[in-house]
């Protein structure tokens, strides 16, 4: 079956399609990582990959090499980690996705808490504000912001709600007037936080009174961080979660608008691959994720 590090440093070449980006993501050089897959190939009388000056591919052998391995590896890794958690180590690797502007302010503090506490882990971290399938990307635990979960191939925690406010900035008010009521919003600039930047339905609820407005007419992003920069920037008004948006109320760079009026509510929620049983090493995460949130610096 030929030596697991050397099966291991072929996978990460497959995966990157380059020698340079694999030593860098093992932590090796490329002339390690090279002599690494040719004692690989050597050992099985066979090439895998295909080396020209641009680029590296799977050759057909080396296709269906990865294809059959890769599992096998991953099944070695889980009995591994799972004798270990037997004895009570907490060790192996987390997979874990969230939005971008969610990681960027609490994963850092989070995840160097957690290896304080459990060194044996090893953490990757992928941030995007797409909608990403936990399941065929192979990630261990999602974080997510929405609404009341839907998904049934997946299991899921509600760790807390995520308070979210209409803001503009003091000198768009001044240009262009405060709305007094969601009707007024329609003569306003509404800039839409929307997973493909198209447009967004605010529902605004006061009492047993609701109202929706349109957002997105004129600007539409899907990162929070960036339509809380257009705000601060006078381009009009936007609904934010208050953990993006704290800051800049603090300091006075945007203002709160309609406050009797609320949007419907969202939750952080941690997901999960169906598991039978959470693997104790992200069991011990999200512990320590939801202590961090609700005790340490509340949402």
């Amino acid at each position: 079956m030929g030596d697991l590090r050397d099966i291991r440093v072929f996978l990460a070449v497959a995966q990157q399609r380059s020698f340079t980006a694999a030593a860098r993501q093992l932590s090796m050089t490329p002339p390690t990582v090279t002599r690494s897959v040719s004692a690989l190939e050597q050992s099985l009388g066979v090439q895998l990959l295909l080396r020209t000056t641009r680029q590296v591919s799977l050759t057909s052998a080396g296709a269906v090499y990865a294809a059959r391995v890769e599992p096998l590896i991953r099944q070695f890794d889980q009995v591994r980690d799972d004798l270990r958690e037997e004895q009570g180590d907490v060790a192996g690797l987390i997979r874990i996705n969230a939005p971008l502007s969610l990681g960027q302010q609490l994963l850092p503090d989070i995840v160097s808490g957690f290896r304080a506490e459990h060194p044996q882990v090893s953490v990757s971290l992928s941030l995007t504000d797409r909608f990403i399938d936990i399941v065929s990307e192979r990630f261990d635990l999602a974080l997510r912001v929405s609404e009341a979960p839907r998904d049934r191939s997946t299991i899921w925690r509600k760790v807390c709600r995520v308070r979210r406010i209409l803001v503009a900035s003091p000198g768009y008010l001044a240009i262009f007037g405060t709305p007094e009521t969601p009707d007024d919003l329609s003569r306003h600039g509404c800039i839409a936080y929307d997973e493909e930047a198209i447009s967004e339905t605010w529902e605004l609820t006061n009492g047993g009174r609701t109202r929706k407005a349109l957002a997105g007419k004129v600007l539409a992003a899907n990162n929070g961080e960036l339509i809380a920069k257009l705000v601060e920037d006078g381009q009009g008004l936007a609904l934010l979660p208050h953990f993006i948006v704290g800051d800049a109320l603090a300091r006075g760079a945007l203002k709160q608008v309609l406050a009797e009026w609320e949007p419907p509510e969202l939750w952080l929620t941690l997901y999960y691959p169906p598991y039978e049983k959470l693997p104790m090493r992200v069991a011990r995460f999200s512990d320590f994720f939801e202590r961090y949130v609700t005790h340490t610096r509340p949402l």
